[in-house]
C-alpha cells in the first residue's frame, strides 16, 4: 500500500505468459468470461456482457459486504508505516494482546471478515514460522511461543467470521529476495500459512517489489502462488493483485458512480495490475484500474474478452495503516464510516476497512467506539424497509409473482422491460418521509442495469424525479432530499438485458 508516499518502490512484476486466469488452469467455469469474436456486432457484445456471471466464491465474496483488514506487527512498536526489515523481533511485545477482542468487535458491527497483515515488507512474521528466525518465535511476547494468526483465526472460527491473510510479496529481511530462491522461500510460507490455520476465504496481495540487500528486485510467480491457492484452499478469493478480486483505484473508501463488474480481459494483464497496484484514480485507458470507464459499452466493444473482476474498496479508520498513538484523535466518525459505507458498498463493492491493533495488542478505544457508533447509525437505518407492506405493481417478463421488498436476495423477479423500459410503482398504505433508495440485482444472473430513476409523487398529483443512477450490480444506495410521500415508482430506463431485481427499498437516514 501507500504507492502514492513512495512511488519509487514499485516496480513492473513478472509479466505471465498470456493472460492471468489462462495460465492458472482454471475451468471454463470458473473463468466466467466471454470470448469476443472479430465479427460480433456491439448489440452482440453487450448480450454476452450481461450474461457474465460471478464464480461461486465471488459470489459469496461479494455478498459479505463488509471486510476488515487488520495491520499489526513490529510497525505498531517502531511508529513507522514502513519497516526495513532490521528490527529485532524483541520490539514486538504487547502487553494484552485480544484477538477475540478484534474480532468480537468487528463481528458485532456486522463485518463478515477480517485479514491479518501476517507478513509486512519488513518481513517480520505474526507466526512462527519454519522458513526464517524473524517472526514471533524470537519475540518476547509468550516468550516466544506465541502465534497471532493462530490467535486470530481461532478468534474467527469462534465468532462465525471469515478469515484471510496478507502475506507482503516483498521482504526487506530475507537475504534470498532477489533470486529465484525467493519464490521457493514464498511458496513455502504461503504453504504454512495456507494449510495450518483452517478455512481461508481471501488471500490479499499487493504489488510491492522494491530492492533488496543484493540491489536486485525480486520477479514474482504469481502463476505459482495462485496455482497453490487453488489447490489447498479452492474456495479463498485471491485480491487485489489476483484473478478474482481487482483494487478500486483509490484507498479513499469511494468506487465509481457507474461500477461495472464485467470489464474487459485485459484487466487481469498481471504486467498492468503490478504497474498501478494502489495509486490514486485517475483518467486512464483500458487495463488500468485507475480509469473512471472500466466497462462501458464504448469500452466493452473494444474488448477480446470480457470477464467477473469485481471491486474491493480500501481505506482506514485512521490516516495510517498501521496504529499511532497521535492519530486517536484522528479516527473517523460513524459518519463518516455511513458516508463510506455508501460509496463503497453502496457502489457496487465490498468495503474493506482497516482497523490495527495499539501497543498493547488491542483495537483501540477511539476506534471501537467510532465501529459501534457506525453499527448504531446502520441499524437505525435499514432495520426496515418503508416499502414493507405497500402494494407493488410491475409487469414481471416470466409472469411470476415476486417480492422485491422482503430483502430476500433469492427471490428476485424479472420485470417486463417493453420498450426498453421497466417500471415498479409502489402505492404505501400512509405518506411516509425517506431519503435512500437500495437497489440490488441477482448478480448470478448477471449485471445488467445501466441506467434507473426514483420518482415521487407531490401533493398535487405530480412526479418528480428525487434521484437517477447508472449501475446497480449488488447494491445500489442513493442519498437525497427528504421526501414524503405515499406514492413512488422506480423506472430502470436502459439495460443490457432483462435484469434480475432482488430488492427495491426506502429507507430513512438521520444525519
Amino acid at each position: 500500500m501507500w504507492l502514492k508516499t513512495y512511488p519509487h518502490l514499485f516496480h513492473t512484476a513478472a509479466a505471465c505468459a498470456g493472460l492471468l486466469l489462462s495460465a492458472t488452469a482454471l475451468s471454463a467455469q470458473e473463468q466466467n468470461i466471454a470470448v469476443i469474436r472479430p465479427t460480433d456486432t456491439p448489440a452482440e457484445i453487450v448480450r454476452k456482457a450481461a450474461n457474465v456471471v460471478p464464480s461461486e466464491r465471488q459470489f459469496n465474496w461479494q455478498r459479505q459486504e463488509l471486510t476488515a483488514f487488520l495491520h499489526y506487527g513490529v510497525n505498531t512498536y517502531t511508529g513507522r508505516e514502513w519497516g526495513d526489515g532490521t528490527e529485532s523481533p524483541a520490539v514486538f511485545n504487547p502487553t494484552a494482546l485480544d484477538a477475540d477482542q478484534w474480532i468480537r468487535e468487528l463481528k458485532a458491527a456486522g463485518f463478515r471478515c477480517a485479514i491479518l497483515t501476517c507478513k509486512h515488507h519488513d518481513g517480520f512474521c505474526l507466526w512462527p514460522s519454519a522458513c526464517t528466525e524473524h517472526s514471533v518465535k524470537h519475540s518476547p511476547w509468550k516468550n516466544g511461543k506465541g502465534d497471532v494468526v493462530r490467535e486470530v483465526s481461532d478468534a474467527c472460527r469462534k465468532y462465525g467470521m471469515s478469515f484471510g491473510i496478507y502475506l507482503s510479496p516483498w521482504d526487506r529481511n530475507s537475504k534470498l529476495y532477489g533470486t529465484e530462491a525467493y519464490n521457493d522461500y514464498f511458496v513455502s510460507q504461503l504453504t504454512e500459512l495456507l494449510t495450518q490455520y483452517g478455512k481461508v476465504s481471501e488471500v490479499w496481495f499487493d504489488g510491492a517489489c522494491g530492492e533488496g540487500a543484493n540491489g536486485k528486485k525480486q520477479e514474482y510467480d504469481f502463476v505459482r502462488w495462485y496455482s497453490l491457492i487453488r489447490r489447498l484452499q479452492p474456495d479463498a478469493v485471491i485480491a487485489v493483485m489476483g484473478p478474482d478480486v481487482r483494487w478500486v483505484g483509490t484507498e479513499t473508501g469511494r468506487g465509481r458512480e457507474t461500477e461495472w463488474s464485467v470489464v474487459p480481459k485485459d484487466n487481469l494483464d498481471q504486467e498492468t495490475i503490478a504497474k498501478n497496484s494502489q495509486q490514486e484514480m485517475l483518467t486512464a485507458p483500458v487495463g488500468d484500474m485507475r480509469g473512471q470507464d472500466l466497462g462501458s459499452r464504448k469500452v466493452i466493444e473494444k474488448a477480446k474478452s470480457l470477464v467477473w473482476y469485481p471491486a474491493e474498496i480500501d481505506v482506514s479508520i485512521r490516516p495510517g495503516w498501521f496504529y499511532h498513538a497521535d492519530q486517536d484523535c484522528k479516527v473517523k466518525s460513524p459518519k463518516e464510516l455511513m458516508d463510506i459505507y455508501f460509496t463503497s458498498v453502496g457502489m457496487n463493492g465490498v468495503l474493506l476497512l482497516n482497523l490495527p491493533p495499539d501497543k498493547e495488542g488491542r483495537l483501540a478505544e477511539a476506534d471501537v467506539e467510532s465501529l459501534r457508533g457506525f453499527r448504531r447509525l446502520y441499524d437505525a437505518t435499514f432495520s426496515r424497509n418503508l416499502l414493507t407492506g405497500s402494494k407493488v405493481v410491475c409487469r414481471l417478463s416470466e409472469g411470476k409473482a415476486g417480492n422485491v421488498v422482503d430483502g430476500d436476495y433469492d427471490t428476485s423477479v424479472l420485470p417486463d422491460m417493453k420498450g426498453g423500459r421497466a417500471v415498479f410503482l409502489f402505492r404505501m398504505k400512509h405518506p411516509t418521509a425517506f431519503n435512500v433508495l437500495s437497489i440490488q440485482e441477482d448478480i448470478r444472473k448477471g449485471q445488467r442495469v445501466e441506467a434507473f430513476s426514483l420518482e415521487v409523487k407531490d401533493a398535487r398529483g405530480k412526479w418528480k424525479e428525487v434521484a437517477a443512477g447508472t449501475t446497480v450490480g449488488h447494491k445500489r444506495l442513493l442519498k437525497f432530499p427528504i421526501q414524503t410521500a405515499g406514492e413512488v415508482r422506480l423506472t430502470i430506463r436502459q439495460v443490457r438485458a432483462v435484469p434480475a431485481i432482488s430488492e427495491i427499498g426506502l429507507y430513512r437516514l438521520v444525519e
